[in-house]
């Protein structure tokens, strides 16, 4: 079998795999193709490709002499005209908000994974990106905040006085927020954390937070982790605890996700009016909608002098260590559907296997996609 790695478009830094991933797939006795260019904005050059067994080639070569493809982002629609019938491709497609992309792979017969749906389970967790570029946003969110405030994060004993920590605000104890905390802790900042999910508590407090207690949550154990909907009355009650905290905070970081719909809408317009001037917002929920009200995606505006950067795409800031984790990520799943000799064998009684797949055959094949972007 050989497998193409595509270059992503202007904007991502990242790479679907360094050379060192590409390395361990040589050792798989697969084929690699790999679009010239593709690892420069991740400082991985095409020598070092090269060096790892992979062919550099054009865009057009490596999509017409690959079985499989790789790439972080949903194909353009010049790599989608120019893929076959029957090819396969692994890509982050986010189909709840990509319809029309979904139903045009299904169209054109090709069987596409979307490595944002890997199931939620222990055996999956190896091939979570969600987790691992989670982890970089969380990182990276707060490194951002502490740059942007006009103070310092730790309390500082000096000859001027004593100056106060920063308090933050975390919305949202996923690998996001727990990685959020960690990080804002070692740069000494006060942290109150927010969650529906009364589980996390102890990881929360495990790691130097201070858990925002709001009675009455919906905790649904078979929804893998991730936060559901919540009922009228809680939502007020949520509404006023979060309010509360906002305004005497000096960062807010949302994370605060439910998959398949729109980010839930935590920070009101009014929350933002009351807090401080010089205040940050850093909204990782923005391409959903954000959990902000005032946010606007992939943009830092300045409202009533409150600083809201809307992002939620941190991982290509750090493109080395986000691509190398995603690659091993990818690495993982492909030993799912790799024999011992090279080949693709998609085994669809694998329950990791059938749950990424998005499309196959004709058909939009995940069935809750399906309902989804067919209503």
């Amino acid at each position: 079998m050989t497998i193409g790695i595509l270059k992503e478009s202007p904007g991502e830094n990242r790479v679907a795999m360094l050379p060192e991933s590409v390395a361990t797939l040589v050792k798989m006795n697969v084929n690699l193709l790999v679009e010239s260019g593709a690892g420069l904005t991740s400082f991985a050059s095409d020598k070092q490709y090269e060096e790892a067994g992979a062919k550099i080639q054009p865009k057009k070569e490596v999509v017409s002499g690959a079985d499989l493809l790789i790439k972080i982002q949903p194909p353009t629609a010049e790599e989608i005209a120019l893929m076959r019938e029957g090819q396969v491709i692994m890509s982050v497609l986010n189909p709840y908000f990509n319809g029309d992309l979904i139903k045009d792979l299904a169209k054109r017969k090709i069987t596409a994974f979307s490595m944002d749906v890997v199931p939620r389970t222990t055996r999956a967790q190896a091939m979570d990106i969600l987790s691992s570029m989670a982890t970089v946003a969380g990182y990276k969110a707060v490194l951002t905040a502490a740059n942007t405030l006009p103070k310092f994060f730790p309390m500082f004993m000096t000859a001027a006085g004593t100056i106060k920590p920063a308090n933050l605000l975390i919305l949202g104890a996923g690998v996001a927020g727990l990685q959020s905390i960690a990080t804002a802790r070692k740069l000494g900042a006060v942290v109150y954390v927010f969650d529906v999910r009364a589980a996390v508590k102890e990881e929360v407090v495990g790691l130097g937070g201070k858990f925002v207690d709001v009675e009455g949550a919906t905790d649904d154990k078979s929804a893998g982790g991730y936060a559901v909907e919540q009922t009228e009355e809680f939502k007020q009650r949520q509404a006023k605890a979060i309010h509360d905290q906002a305004v005497k905070s000096d960062v807010i970081i949302c994370t605060a996700q439910i998959p398949g719909r729109k980010a839930p809408l935590l920070i009101r317009k009014e929350t933002v009016e009351a807090m401080n001037p010089g205040s940050v917002i850093i909204d990782l929920a923005a391409s959903t909608g954000g959990n902000c009200e005032v946010t606007k995606d992939n943009e830092t505006i300045i409202h009533q002098g409150i600083k809201v950067i809307g992002n939620s795409q941190f991982p290509t800031d750090m493109p080395t260590d986000a691509s190398r984790m995603f690659g091993k990520n990818m690495i993982n799943f492909l030993k799912l559907i790799i024999t011992k000799e090279g080949g693709l064998n998609l085994n669809w009684e694998d329950d990791i296997v059938k749950g990424t797949a998005v499309t196959h055959n004709g058909e939009i094949v995940h069935e809750r996609i399906k309902s989804v972007i067919t209503q």
